[in-house]
Protein backbone atom coordinates (compact mmCIF):
# COMPACT_ATOMS: atom_id res chain seq x y z
CA UNK A 1 0.00 0.00 0.00
CA UNK A 2 1.76 3.17 -1.43
CA UNK A 3 2.21 5.74 1.65
CA UNK A 4 -0.06 8.58 1.66
CA UNK A 5 2.51 10.36 3.45
CA UNK A 6 4.81 10.40 0.77
CA UNK A 7 4.52 12.85 -2.55
CA UNK A 8 6.02 14.15 -5.82
CA UNK A 9 9.09 11.75 -5.88
CA UNK A 10 11.88 12.37 -8.46
CA UNK A 11 14.29 10.17 -9.29
CA UNK A 12 17.59 11.23 -10.95
CA UNK A 13 20.08 8.90 -12.32
CA UNK A 14 23.36 9.35 -10.53
CA UNK A 15 25.34 6.38 -10.99
CA UNK A 16 24.66 2.57 -13.29
CA UNK A 17 27.76 1.50 -13.10
CA UNK A 18 28.59 -1.61 -10.80
CA UNK A 19 24.83 -1.26 -9.58
CA UNK A 20 22.34 1.78 -9.78
CA UNK A 21 22.96 4.68 -7.68
CA UNK A 22 19.44 7.05 -7.69
CA UNK A 23 18.79 10.19 -5.85
CA UNK A 24 15.07 10.79 -4.87
CA UNK A 25 13.96 14.35 -4.21
CA UNK A 26 10.11 13.99 -2.46
CA UNK A 27 7.94 15.79 -0.06
CA UNK A 28 7.03 13.99 3.30
CA UNK A 29 4.29 15.35 5.32
CA UNK A 30 5.69 15.50 9.10
CA UNK A 31 3.13 14.69 12.03
CA UNK A 32 1.76 17.99 12.42
CA UNK A 33 0.24 17.46 9.08
CA UNK A 34 2.94 19.90 7.25
CA UNK A 35 5.06 18.68 4.17
CA UNK A 36 8.61 18.95 3.83
CA UNK A 37 11.00 18.48 0.76
CA UNK A 38 13.76 15.78 1.26
CA UNK A 39 16.36 14.06 -0.61
CA UNK A 40 17.89 11.17 0.10
CA UNK A 41 20.59 8.74 -2.07
CA UNK A 42 19.58 5.07 -2.64
CA UNK A 43 22.08 2.23 -3.60
CA UNK A 44 20.11 -0.61 -5.59
CA UNK A 45 22.03 -3.47 -6.02
CA UNK A 46 18.82 -5.78 -6.24
CA UNK A 47 17.69 -8.36 -3.45
CA UNK A 48 19.91 -11.39 -2.23
CA UNK A 49 19.46 -14.47 -0.16
CA UNK A 50 22.34 -15.74 2.43
CA UNK A 51 22.48 -19.05 4.05
CA UNK A 52 24.03 -20.49 7.18
CA UNK A 53 24.76 -24.42 6.65
CA UNK A 54 25.33 -26.50 9.92
CA UNK A 55 25.81 -29.42 11.01
CA UNK A 56 24.26 -31.05 14.29
CA UNK A 57 26.15 -34.22 14.54
CA UNK A 58 29.46 -32.85 14.05
CA UNK A 59 28.50 -29.23 15.76
CA UNK A 60 30.47 -27.55 12.79
CA UNK A 61 28.89 -24.79 10.62
CA UNK A 62 30.30 -23.86 6.65
CA UNK A 63 31.10 -20.08 6.57
CA UNK A 64 33.47 -18.73 3.48
CA UNK A 65 36.03 -15.76 3.51
CA UNK A 66 36.74 -13.28 1.20
CA UNK A 67 38.27 -9.89 0.29
CA UNK A 68 35.75 -6.86 0.46
CA UNK A 69 37.09 -3.72 -0.95
CA UNK A 70 34.46 -1.72 1.14
CA UNK A 71 35.47 -2.62 4.07
CA UNK A 72 39.19 -2.66 3.46
CA UNK A 73 39.13 1.26 2.69
CA UNK A 74 36.61 1.60 5.78
CA UNK A 75 39.55 0.35 8.10
CA UNK A 76 39.45 -3.36 7.96
CA UNK A 77 43.18 -3.94 7.47
CA UNK A 78 43.36 -7.44 5.29
CA UNK A 79 40.00 -6.35 3.44
CA UNK A 80 39.13 -10.08 4.72
CA UNK A 81 35.43 -11.20 5.68
CA UNK A 82 34.36 -14.02 7.39
CA UNK A 83 30.45 -15.04 5.84
CA UNK A 84 27.75 -17.18 5.42
CA UNK A 85 27.46 -17.96 1.91
CA UNK A 86 25.11 -15.35 0.11
CA UNK A 87 24.31 -14.27 -3.32
CA UNK A 88 22.34 -11.99 -5.41
CA UNK A 89 19.06 -13.87 -6.34
CA UNK A 90 19.65 -12.55 -10.24
CA UNK A 91 16.09 -13.19 -10.80
CA UNK A 92 15.66 -16.45 -9.08
CA UNK A 93 13.58 -17.12 -6.44
CA UNK A 94 15.19 -16.69 -3.09
CA UNK A 95 15.61 -20.79 -2.42
CA UNK A 96 16.60 -21.16 -5.55
CA UNK A 97 19.55 -18.51 -5.83
CA UNK A 98 20.47 -20.05 -2.33
CA UNK A 99 20.93 -23.68 -3.46
CA UNK A 100 23.21 -22.38 -6.57
CA UNK A 101 25.16 -19.99 -4.46
CA UNK A 102 25.83 -22.92 -2.07
CA UNK A 103 27.03 -24.97 -4.69
CA UNK A 104 28.97 -22.63 -6.68
CA UNK A 105 30.62 -20.90 -3.05
CA UNK A 106 30.90 -23.83 -1.26
CA UNK A 107 30.87 -27.25 -3.17
CA UNK A 108 27.92 -28.40 -1.19
CA UNK A 109 24.42 -29.45 -3.12
CA UNK A 110 22.02 -28.82 -0.24
CA UNK A 111 18.20 -29.64 -1.25
CA UNK A 112 16.39 -28.54 1.62
CA UNK A 113 16.88 -25.23 3.05
CA UNK A 114 14.69 -23.20 5.73
CA UNK A 115 13.79 -19.33 5.35
CA UNK A 116 13.55 -17.81 9.03
CA UNK A 117 13.91 -14.20 7.58
CA UNK A 118 13.42 -11.28 5.56
CA UNK A 119 15.75 -8.38 6.07
CA UNK A 120 16.51 -4.50 4.77
CA UNK A 121 20.74 -4.65 6.23
CA UNK A 122 20.74 -0.68 5.28
CA UNK A 123 17.37 0.61 5.15
CA UNK A 124 18.96 4.18 5.13
CA UNK A 125 20.49 3.75 1.87
CA UNK A 126 20.71 0.63 0.26
CA UNK A 127 16.99 -1.06 -1.00
CA UNK A 128 18.11 -4.98 -0.83
CA UNK A 129 16.05 -7.40 0.89
CA UNK A 130 18.06 -10.41 2.19
CA UNK A 131 16.25 -13.35 2.59
CA UNK A 132 17.73 -15.43 5.23
CA UNK A 133 17.95 -19.15 5.64
CA UNK A 134 19.30 -22.26 7.89
CA UNK A 135 20.33 -25.21 5.99
CA UNK A 136 21.66 -28.98 7.59
CA UNK A 137 24.96 -30.32 5.64
CA UNK A 138 26.30 -33.60 5.90
CA UNK A 139 29.81 -34.86 3.93
CA UNK A 140 28.62 -36.80 1.79
CA UNK A 141 26.44 -33.56 0.18
CA UNK A 142 30.05 -32.14 -1.03
CA UNK A 143 29.83 -32.15 -5.05
CA UNK A 144 32.80 -29.98 -5.38
CA UNK A 145 35.39 -27.76 -4.25
CA UNK A 146 33.61 -23.99 -3.97
CA UNK A 147 35.23 -21.15 -3.92
CA UNK A 148 32.94 -19.26 -6.12
CA UNK A 149 31.94 -19.08 -10.21
CA UNK A 150 34.94 -17.96 -12.31
CA UNK A 151 33.36 -15.41 -14.33
CA UNK A 152 32.60 -13.10 -10.95
CA UNK A 153 36.01 -12.81 -9.19
CA UNK A 154 35.12 -14.24 -5.97
CA UNK A 155 38.09 -16.09 -5.00
CA UNK A 156 36.43 -17.61 -2.21
CA UNK A 157 38.11 -19.63 0.61
CA UNK A 158 35.71 -22.28 2.31
CA UNK A 159 35.90 -23.12 5.65
CA UNK A 160 34.40 -25.66 8.05
CA UNK A 161 34.85 -24.83 11.67
CA UNK A 162 33.29 -25.85 14.88
CA UNK A 163 29.82 -23.70 16.02
CA UNK A 164 31.50 -22.61 19.03
CA UNK A 165 34.55 -21.40 17.46
CA UNK A 166 31.94 -19.56 15.26
CA UNK A 167 30.48 -18.06 18.38
CA UNK A 168 34.21 -17.13 19.86
CA UNK A 169 35.07 -15.50 16.34
CA UNK A 170 31.98 -13.24 16.68
CA UNK A 171 32.59 -12.29 20.16
CA UNK A 172 36.58 -11.41 19.05
CA UNK A 173 35.64 -9.09 16.04
CA UNK A 174 36.92 -11.15 13.71
CA UNK A 175 33.16 -12.45 12.56
CA UNK A 176 31.63 -8.99 11.52
CA UNK A 177 29.37 -9.42 8.81
CA UNK A 178 25.97 -8.62 10.09
CA UNK A 179 24.43 -11.21 8.07
CA UNK A 180 26.30 -13.84 9.52
CA UNK A 181 26.15 -12.65 13.00
CA UNK A 182 22.21 -12.91 12.60
CA UNK A 183 22.36 -15.83 11.73
CA UNK A 184 24.85 -17.83 14.12
CA UNK A 185 22.46 -15.81 16.99
CA UNK A 186 19.68 -17.70 15.22
CA UNK A 187 21.21 -21.24 15.51
CA UNK A 188 22.05 -20.89 19.31
CA UNK A 189 18.89 -19.18 19.98
CA UNK A 190 16.87 -21.98 18.45
CA UNK A 191 19.38 -24.95 19.26
CA UNK A 192 20.49 -25.84 15.77
CA UNK A 193 23.74 -27.05 17.02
Amino acid sequence: MPNSKVRNIKKELLSDNWYTLNKFTFEYQKDDGTWEKQSREAYDRGNGAAILLYNSKKGTVVLTRQFRMPTYVNGNDDGMMIEVCAGLLDGDAPEDCIKKEIEEETGYKIENVQRVFETYMSPGSVTEILYLFVGAYEDQMKVGEGGGADHETENIEVMEITFKEALEKVKTGEIRDAKTIILLQYAQINGLL
